[in-house]
């Protein structure tokens, strides 16, 4: 794998996952109360023996070049890096990052003075572990120009993501981004062909890219400095040339979550409490997920009840419930508070005991969860603070509420305190 770079897309303004990407890259955002999304592919690429990684970025990008900064320092005895390449006006690119195709265009020559064979390019939204090295093995052994990494899936989900058609040797013959209706319906294949049973293959008639790609080095290369109108992989560039090129397919078998969206990324934050088995585990010693090592202290749980959840390091729990929950790394939860099917992101600081009793006094809101609340399928962003006796249950089942001015939103439903927020005590929402 030392012929291999890989390239991590950042995204762009996340306005998807929004509020969480108001003040940070979409690849900054917490995942599962400890890690980033960023660690999911870093950790990967780590583990599929691929050292030298780039990470490209565009928008609030601060918080993610700290925490790549403080996490992935590789030894002298390795000889790789993960390094942040944000998006810069020059004299030779006068625009910001257009797409995920010019993104890397605008850096090629610094990844062209490498010695390598493969670019892989990733995402930095997915939750998924894969090894690389099958994937790019793959694309060796059958000669391919690009291989994309697909999924099988089903017809619910279909219209929400690329879909493409392949023939009997694996190779691609067909596209279409996000079909509906009969479009969609014209994308339907036998996914026996890719080893599923009869009754999988009913179930997930399509195929969906997983916007991970392998090119071979000389015809990524060629193609972004030909086409330069053309701007991202999965719409045009790999389309366009599909007939010219041997596009091949690699199919996915395992777990696959798009977690680009408010509803995907609180479905599987709280799908990792499942029992007895979640759809994804951090507890695989052979394929770990890094993160940057904190040195927290453990938690501390006085009288409480929990089930079904997840909490972090650092945390402070006092007389409390938690249910079908994921509590981040140092969150306080005071007496007689109830937290149900709800993500709290936790804190970046302690809050000392003397500073937050003078607070309490003096009718201030102190990081955390205030005694007497109630929050009810809710994301309770970092550093928020949220007053004594406040109710967070969107009784009224909203869908959709822009109340920033007032430190939330509701997206799908879910209620979104955003970071830094305080929420005044008896506060309904």
């Amino acid at each position: 794998m030392k012929k291999v770079l890989s390239i991590i897309l950042g995204g762009g303004a996340g306005t998807r996952l929004y509020p969480l990407t108001k003040v940070r890259a979409k690849p900054a955002v917490s995942l599962a109360g400890k890690y980033r999304l960023i660690d999911i592919p870093v950790s990967n690429c780590i583990n599929s023996e691929i050292y030298k990684i780039y990470v490209l970025t565009q928008f609030n990008s601060a918080s993610l070049n700290r925490h790549i900064a403080r996490t992935y320092n590789f030894s002298g005895l390795i000889d790789g890096f993960v390094e942040v390449l944000a998006a810069q006006k020059t004299s030779a690119n006068t625009e910001w990052f257009q797409g995920t195709a010019d993104a890397v265009r605008q850096y090629l020559w610094l990844m062209k003075e490498w010695d390598i064979d493969e670019y892989l390019i990733l995402s930095g939204d997915h939750l998924y572990r894969m090894d690389y090295r099958h994937f790019v093995q793959h694309h060796r052994d059958t000669g391919a120009d690009i291989t994309l990494s697909l999924v099988p899936i089903d017809e619910k989900r279909a219209s929400s993501f690329g879909l493409v058609k392949i023939d009997n040797n694996g190779r691609v013959i067909d596209f279409s981004e996000k079909p509906k209706g009969d479009a969609l319906k014209e994308m339907a294949v036998d996914t026996t062909v890719l080893g599923l049973s009869p009754e999988q293959a009913k179930k997930t008639p399509y195929i969906a890219s997983m916007g991970i790609y392998v090119f071979k080095k000389e015809v990524l290369e060629k193609l972004l400095e030909e086409n330069s109108e053309q701007t991202d992989f999965g719409k045009e560039v790999i389309p366009a040339y599909a007939d010219k090129y041997n596009v091949q397919a690699y199919l996915f078998k395992d777990y696959w979550e798009d977690i680009g969206t408010i509803e995907a990324f609180y479905d599987a934050n709280l799908a990792l409490t499942m029992q007895p088995q979640p759809p994804f585990s951090f507890y695989d010693e052979t394929a770990p997920i890094y993160t940057r090592p904190r040195y927290l202290p453990p938690t501390k749980l006085l009288n409480c009840n929990v089930t079904e959840s997840i909490i972090g390091e650092g945390c402070i729990l006092k007389e409390c419930q938690i249910s079908h929950s994921v509590l981040g790394i140092r969150s306080r939860v005071e007496a007689n508070c109830k937290i149900e099917d709800s993500l709290l992101m936790g804190a970046d600081f302690y809050e000392p005991f003397a500073e937050r009793q003078s607070g309490l006094q003096n009718g201030n809101v102190p990081v955390g969860i205030g005694a007497g609340s109630t929050i009810r399928r809710a994301i309770i962003d970092k550093n928020a603070r949220i007053g004594r006796k406040v109710l967070i249950l969107n009784k009224d089942r909203v869908e959709e509420a822009d109340r920033e001015s007032e430190g939330f939103y509701i997206k799908n439903g879910i209620v979104v305190v955003l970071k830094n927020a305080m929420i005044p005590d008896d506060t309904v929402i």
